[in-house]
């Protein structure tokens, strides 16, 4: 092949096919007094531990390539048997690297059964410059079962200097109870660092997150989960902008910083709050 073009055109559509796949899936039964899980499949660069198995399950999902690029994909679908409890989170921060050509896809899809509950507590996405995420996330939640999710994102190697990145964020959710759609958004933010910097959008954020919870008991724990959030932004240090709400049997809490630690110790202080324990250990 001596035409320079069409070796660059063959290397990228070689790269592309290269990219990795993943998958995990996982499902929860109770068993006795303990939550175990019953179902485990992973493929690809995914793998799931699990570190605690008492009245809930701890699951703690690991990328083995250690972030994604361009044209990754990775799928993750995590059920909850009647009355049976788990806490999902991953080992780490994702890395979402540089994307010439594709954007990285991500798609959860949870659900719960009844008397059923689920945490999906990722820690933080990282977003590299010229990164693009489109992620997709996809709940059922059973009438009498509980979900919560909480979904943070970093823009920028803050620490290296990357404060200014030209990531684009595609995220989309939908939410289930007994079949209904009771929460449903799509956030598109382009030009991050940009878009956040306007006073109406993010005041300078580097590090936003959002936590959702779907319970029985949910709208009634609003009220804590707003003071819990205002107590950690009163504290010394960088802004914190925290709104918490509760509605339709739903409360939910959107957090924005330009300190991704002042967002990292809101989350866990929203999930002391709505889950009644702290994170797992790999969030230390």
């Amino acid at each position: 092949m001596n035409d320079p073009a069409a070796f660059r055109a063959a290397a990228e559509d070689s790269a592309m096919r290269q990219r990795a796949r993943g998958e995990a899936r996982a499902r929860f039964e109770r068993a006795g007094a303990r939550s175990e899980a019953a179902h485990i499949f992973e493929t690809g660069g995914l793998r799931l531990r699990f570190p605690r198995a008492e009245a809930e399950c701890e699951a703690v999902l690991v990328n083995t390539g250690g972030g994604m690029a361009g044209g990754d994909r990775a799928t993750i679908e995590m059920a909850v048997g009647a009355n049976a409890r788990a806490f999902v989170t991953t080992q780490s921060a994702e890395k979402i690297y540089r994307c010439e050509r594709e954007p990285v896809r991500v798609e959860a899809r949870l659900s719960v059964e009844r008397g059923g509950a689920l945490t999906w507590a990722p820690q933080e996405t990282l977003l590299f410059e010229a990164s693009a995420l489109e992620r997709r996330l996809e709940a059922d939640v059973a009438a009498d079962a509980s979900l919560t999710i909480v979904e943070a994102v970093v823009f920028g190697r803050l620490a290296s200097g990357e404060t200014r990145i030209a990531a684009t964020l595609i995220d989309r959710w939908r939410v289930r109870r007994a079949g209904r759609l009771v929460f449903a958004e799509a956030l598109r933010l382009a030009d991050a660092a940009a878009t956040l910097d306007r006073p109406a959008v993010g005041a300078g954020a580097r590090a936003i997150a959002t936590v959702l919870c779907v319970a029985p008991e949910a709208e009634a724990a609003a009220p804590n989960l707003r003071a819990a959030l205002e107590a950690i932004a009163a504290e010394p240090g960088e802004p914190l902008d925290i709104g918490a709400s509760g509605f339709d049997g739903m409360a939910i809490a959107r957090l924005a910083s330009p300190s991704p630690s002042r967002l990292r110790a809101a989350v866990i202080a929203a999930i002391l709050t709505l889950h009644g324990g702290r994170p797992p250990r790999v969030w230390s």
